[in-house]
């Protein structure tokens, strides 16, 4: 809720509001940790690092000209938003570091001025405090790999509920709730606590108190039980061994508490495997020298959707579930561990820019797997939904984190060479324009 006020002297009754609007504030904050039930409440986040913000320039973009496609049925336009981002690496500490563009010291704001503008319909912007108002007492998840957990951080500093504040004096810091300072105005933002993660932490959950409302990322890049053996940079020591057969119990366990999921797999299917079924060595993909039958991957993800979407269609599951495509990547001039990168600065045209081949191949197998299971989960009274992001986000090349992946790659060297990352998005960025849909849909 936010609230107007006005100007007033520095007098005995501005001491007393400014009081006041003290107390009403530790009440606020105290009720937030007393609704928690216990739930994490003695969990801090950490200061923003001042520092190492870079606020973002207001100037709106120069508008990008998008001709009309008959031979394509259209989608949307990604417009001109002069007003920016709903927040910013400053009012949201939730962004990993590798897509924190902003902090890193990405040089231009342009990427921070786009908003989708579907084609024939009218899509309200994201509203956090009715969304969080639908979801009382209820539970998301997220399922999948990296592009899974780069949406939920989106979502999270989407998700902030706001609310004026009289006679506050920025910054003011508490273990559940910040004073923030948005167009010369104070307000109170209640940040979701963290009350679960796994040991390498790739899994986490978090909890809304003043709604018992939770959000989870859970970790399982190919939804069927994989041993993977690699770093946090893709660098791999062996195969992944993937069962094909067996899902993974990390989401199939949570499955029925849960009421809201996104599924969603992809890329991680084109990396070296054995493949295994009916615990035995099947096949693999890129296995030189193992004496097995080079299957490829489309056979593993046909295999793996086949599962995946049997067991959802299948399950009599009552709450609201999304199957995600997987996403398009824009590397140029070689790929992730070659060299590859995304120096564009600006929306595409429509048409510009093709979907790569890897990329459609995982498309189509997706389509056509959701198909087969959309009619079986809808005679068994399962709500099973699909989110098709390709195309919109096939237009934002420039929404990468690219060399900003690390925090200021040419801070001692102008010229030089570091890993681009040109799969993930920057946040904020064209990602959060994914839950301006998803809300509408739900």
């Amino acid at each position: 809720m936010r609230v107007n006020w006005k100007s007033w002297s520095l007098n005995k009754d501005h001491l007393v509001k400014l009081a006041i609007g003290i107390l009403l504030v530790g009440f606020a904050c105290k009720l937030l940790v007393f609704r928690s039930k216990g739930f994490g409440a003695d969990l801090d986040f950490p200061e923003v690092e001042k520092e190492y913000v870079q606020k973002p320039d207001l100037k709106p973009p120069v508008p990008v000209q998008i001709p009309e496609n008959d031979d394509q049925m259209p989608l949307g336009d990604w417009v001109p938003n002069p007003s920016g981002p709903t927040y910013t690496n400053e009012s949201c500490p939730l962004i990993e570091g590798h897509q924190n563009c902003m902090r890193n010291g990405r040089p231009d704001s342009g990427y921070l001025h786009w908003k989708w503008k579907p084609r024939d319909c009218q899509l309200p912007r994201f509203n956090a405090e009715r969304f969080l108002e639908l979801m009382r007492n209820k539970a998301w998840a997220l399922i999948g790999d990296s592009i899974s957990r780069n949406h939920v951080q989106s979502l999270l500093c989407m998700l902030a509920t706001v609310f004026g504040v009289p006679g506050l004096n920025f910054p003011f810091y508490h273990k559940n709730c910040v004073l923030v300072q948005l167009d010369e105005e104070e307000f109170i933002v209640e940040r979701p606590v963290e009350v679960y993660h796994d040991e390498q932490y790739k899994s986490k959950r978090w909890h809304f108190a003043s709604y018992n409302f939770t959000v989870s990322n859970i970790w399982s890049p190919f939804l069927v039980k994989a041993a993977v053996f690699e770093d946090n940079d893709g660098v791999s020591t062996a195969e992944v061994q993937l069962h094909l057969d067996k899902l993974d119990k990390t989401w199939t366990d949570l499955y029925p508490s849960l009421d809201y999921m996104i599924i969603s797999t992809g890329k991680w299917f084109l990396k070296a495997a054995i493949y295994h079924e009916n615990d035995t060595e099947v096949g693999c993909h890129i296995c030189p020298g193992k004496n097995l039958t080079e299957l490829g991957f489309v056979y593993a993800y046909n295999k793996t959707l086949h599962y995946v979407m049997d067991f959802i269609a299948n399950s009599k599951h009552k709450g609201l579930i999304f199957f995600r495509t997987s996403t398009p990547d824009h590397f140029e001039n070689g790929e992730w561990h070659n060299g590859g990168s995304c120096p564009k600065t600006t929306p595409a045209k429509e048409g510009e820019v093709e979907i790569k081949d890897l990329s459609r191949i995982l498309r189509n197998v997706e389509l056509e797997e959701f198909e087969k299971a959309a009619a079986k989960a809808a005679d068994n009274g399962v709500n099973l939904k699909l989110l098709d992001f390709t195309n919109l986000l096939l237009m934002r090349p420039d929404g990468h984190p690219g060399p900003y992946r690390q925090f200021q790659p040419f801070a001692e060297n102008q010229t030089a060479v570091v890993q681009n990352d040109c799969l993930h998005w920057c946040l904020p960025g064209p990602m959060d324009f994914w839950n301006d849909v998803i809300m509408e849909m739900v």
